[in-house]
């Protein structure tokens, strides 16, 4: 039988082009080279090159290599240059009229733990740093009993302007700053994600989902682990759930292979 019709080569095909059709469907545009297969594998002693890349799915591009991340400080400029490009950013009329000034993300360059909240409040739009408020003073506490100084953490939201009334952001904010916030998590590369409250968590994962659903059970964000949970926010006005909120952060700490302090 040829190559070309070898039931076995096009099953194997197959199969890893339904695989990396459910990875390219997730967000994944890339993979290491650590992770693909061999370029070719052997089945019946006939060679089966297997379809290893996204990219070769729609256009026959050869597979795309793994690049290794950029040092730290040119991420960090890199940062501080979209920091500037979303002080400007004008796509959302309402938002861009009623600001004082955008709030774009605060923290370490290669974090354990990044946190993303929802959007900035009054208190974080007056001083243009996210979670500084009575939410942020609650962030601060649960980061502290997990073993973590806010400095070596990175916390930001899903969008960069505060909401008129601090009403959720609209899908179509969430939309437009979409690009800011995939660039920003690109170039932060942290090890977990903790998406803090319902907005959060759908808006970064795509999903619709509610936060009951999803909190205590980890999600994947192009690749990143991610670890849903209440918002401070919310354990303001419901405090009982800070129990809750406790489980999820000890899940998290175990899955980070850290320590798990008593409380």
């Amino acid at each position: 039988m040829s190559q070309s019709t070898d039931p076995e080569r096009i099953d194997t095909r197959r199969h890893v082009q339904a695989h990396l059709e459910s990875l390219r469907g997730s967000g994944v545009e890339w993979l290491p080279a650590g992770v693909l297969p061999p370029p070719s594998t052997t089945q019946g002693g006939d060679t089966v090159q297997a379809a290893v890349t996204l990219f070769e799915l729609g256009n026959d591009k050869q597979v795309a290599a793994a690049k290794p991340a950029p040092p730290a400080e040119e991420r960090r400029q890199s940062l501080k240059l979209l920091a500037e490009t979303v002080k400007g950013c004008t796509r959302c009329s309402e938002l861009a009229r009623t600001r004082t000034q955008t709030v774009f993300g605060v923290g370490a360059i290669d974090p354990p733990i990044c946190f993303v909240g929802e959007a900035p409040g009054a208190t974080e739009d007056a001083k243009g740093e996210p979670f500084v408020g009575d939410a942020g003073q609650l962030l601060n506490r649960i980061i502290v009993a997990c073993g973590f100084r806010r400095e070596e953490v990175y916390i930001c939201n899903i969008i960069k302007c505060r909401p008129p009334g601090n009403r959720l952001p609209l899908a179509d904010e969430a939309g437009n700053c979409r690009e800011y916030l995939e660039r920003q998590l690109e170039l932060v590369r942290p090890q977990y994600i903790c998406a803090l409250g319902a907005c959060a968590a759908q808006n970064l994962l795509d999903t619709k989902a509610p936060i009951g659903r999803l909190r205590g059970h980890f999600q994947d964000y192009r690749g990143i682990p991610v670890l849903c949970t209440y918002h401070p926010a919310y354990l303001l006005r419901t405090p009982e759930k800070k129990k809750d909120v406790w489980e999820d952060m000890k899940k998290l700490l175990v899955r980070m292979g850290r320590p798990v302090p008593a409380k």
